[in-house]
């Protein structure tokens, strides 16, 4: 039996899973929730960062009855209460953590992009996270909505519907000024700047470093060998003056959207292309076919394939939705985590995550 078969164990329904959370930010509390809710977990640990949290309640924190769970700054706290996973959907990567939990035994979910397929994470972060999974006989798993879903388990799942395809393409959208104030749509992300078309190389990379990785998955996943992935940035300007929702103008021909494509070719022809489309109107000098947020996905081959995903939510619910389907497929892989072979698991090589709804 192979290594890959080895890592397709299903879950047992019947197993309570043990289960400390890792940050509680908004995507953090949505998982917390869940697990402080879901009969299928046990939580036993709740690790946080700000000394404000120390010593709250999960329930508290969670705006739940109380749990008898305090958050704690100290990890050998939460090694010590032998959860089964972590679920870690904190802000950066703290790989001593991630490790100290990996060579404890304990298995991660998690919503990091810097673990999502070996061959193109960074080498120093694969060579540690590997050496403690194999010390600790322990897994990590990375997933979330985008990277995750979008960028793996629906583009493997609508495949299962073909035999063989000449160009998959997947479109993000996203309305930046829906769920980010002003401040950081034109101080972060450079909307409203004038439109030069050229990308900062660094930047450009990290946008786009998790979504390689999937890309990668994805292409293992269909047998498929990639000679080349590539990425590039492309830039649109606002047809007209406009204001963001918290006042601040957006000038006409200033940037307005951006794309980011992840391409990757074999035999020097793009076969798959993830592309994420940003911006804060429609209404710009490209076309590019903006929507809604969500995804679009296109297979062209054996079997022409076209699936759109929209989120029928919007004003003050759309925030916690956008936070929920991040965190609730990150709870979902526990226990698929859990009972899987040792090392860095892909989308690819476990079963279709599928949750127990109670």
């Amino acid at each position: 039996m192979t290594s890959k078969i080895e890592t397709l164990r299903l879950p047992n329904p019947n197993r309570v899973y043990r289960v400390a959370q890792w940050a509680t930010g908004r995507i953090g509390v949505a998982a917390l929730r869940e697990l402080i809710r879901s009969p299928q977990f046990e939580l036993v640990g709740v690790y946080v960062h700000s000394a404000a949290k120390e010593g709250k309640d999960a329930g508290e924190l969670a705006g739940l009855p109380p749990t008898g769970v305090k958050a704690t700054r100290d990890i050998e706290a939460i090694i010590a209460a032998r959860p089964d996973a972590v679920v870690a959907v904190q802000d950066g990567i703290n790989l001593d953590d991630v490790c100290r939990f990996l060579e404890a035994g304990i298995n991660i979910a998690t919503s990091r992009v810097d673990f999502l397929e070996p061959e193109h994470m960074d080498p120093e972060v694969r060579r540690r996270t590997e050496e403690a999974c194999t010390k600790g006989n322990s897994s990590i798993h990375a997933t979330g909505s985008s990277p995750g879903f979008s960028s793996e388990a629906l583009p493997l799942v609508a495949t299962s519907m073909s035999r063989g395809m000449d160009l998959m393409t997947i479109d993000e959208f996203a309305d930046i000024p829906l769920s980010c104030p002003d401040v950081q749509v034109t101080g972060g992300m450079g909307f409203g700047s004038p439109v030069t078309g050229v990308f900062d190389p660094h930047l450009l990379h990290h946008h786009a470093h998790g979504f390689i990785q999937s890309v990668n998955v994805v292409a293992k996943g269909l047998g498929i060998k990639l000679d080349d992935i590539k990425v590039f940035g492309e830039m649109a300007g606002a047809k007209e003056r406009f204001l963001l929702p918290g006042g601040t103008p957006i000038e006409k021909g200033t940037l307005a959207a951006q794309r980011i494509t992840i391409a990757g070719s074999r035999a020097g022809k793009n076969i798959i292309l993830y592309r994420v489309n940003w911006y804060t109107t429609q209404n710009v000098d490209q076309d590019w076919d903006l929507r809604q947020n969500g995804w679009r996905l296109v297979i062209e081959g054996f079997t022409p394939i076209e699936i759109n995903v929209t989120f029928p939510v919007s004003g003050e619910k759309l925030s916690p939705a956008m936070a929920g389907i991040t965190a609730y497929r990150v709870v979902n892989a526990v226990p698929y985590i859990v009972e899987a072979q040792p090392g860095i698991r892909t989308t690819a090589e476990l079963p279709t995550i599928v949750p127990l709804m109670v």
